[in-house]
């Protein structure tokens, strides 16, 4: 296939100029493919994960073992995304040396999409040698970037909360009354 750039484009949804790699908390969202429901379902208000779901959580949980100046915070899976805040801690500190050999990738910091195509990529592989063949992530996924404490409190309140109000979830493909766009920032 032939690349044109009128029809080949993608325009970027993170903030431009943004460092990534910084410490900072992040609220990240990342849905499967078509948003499929793979991985439970909510009953009365509360997720009830499947094997996937109980696969998902796990390797959310071992972030911070591929990246040890990661903390995470408030976390949940639902039927076809999850929500999670991550904490980048101290900055990566490389060796300094002013010799070309400390240029290269491994003395950079990891960034916010560094970690999150690893977790897919570790998901996506246990999903799929445990029987889940065709299961794929959506491309891309959302974030913002928490800036203080009233809103950590509301994200963290947010996340919380998502089970309960999944009939309402703009996630949820048999929502009747879906939720306004960034719910979390009311």
């Amino acid at each position: 296939m032939t690349y044109h750039p009128a029809r080949h484009h993608r325009r970027s949804i993170r903030l431009r100029g943004y460092d990534y790699s910084q410490a900072g908390a992040y609220f990240v969202t990342i849905c499967t493919n078509n948003r499929e429901c793979l991985f439970g379902e909510v009953v009365d208000g509360e997720m009830r994960w499947n094997d996937a779901g109980r696969m998902v959580n796990k390797c959310w949980y071992e972030i911070p073992a591929h990246f040890p100046h990661v903390e995470l915070d408030a976390f949940v899976v639902m039927p076809n995304h999850v929500h999670g805040i991550i904490v980048v801690g101290a900055p990566f500190m490389a060796p300094h040396d002013s010799g070309a050999m400390n240029q290269g990738a491994m003395n950079r910091a990891p960034t916010l999409g560094g970690m999150v195509r690893s977790f897919k990529a570790v998901a996506t592989r246990r999903l799929r040698q445990a029987g889940c063949s065709a299961f794929a992530w959506q491309r891309n996924y959302y974030e913002h970037i928490i800036r203080n404490e009233e809103s950590l409190d509301r994200i963290r309140r947010y996340i919380a909360d998502n089970p309960a109000r999944w009939s309402f979830d703009r996630e949820n493909p048999a929502a009747t009354e879906p939720e306004t766009e960034h719910a979390w920032t009311q």
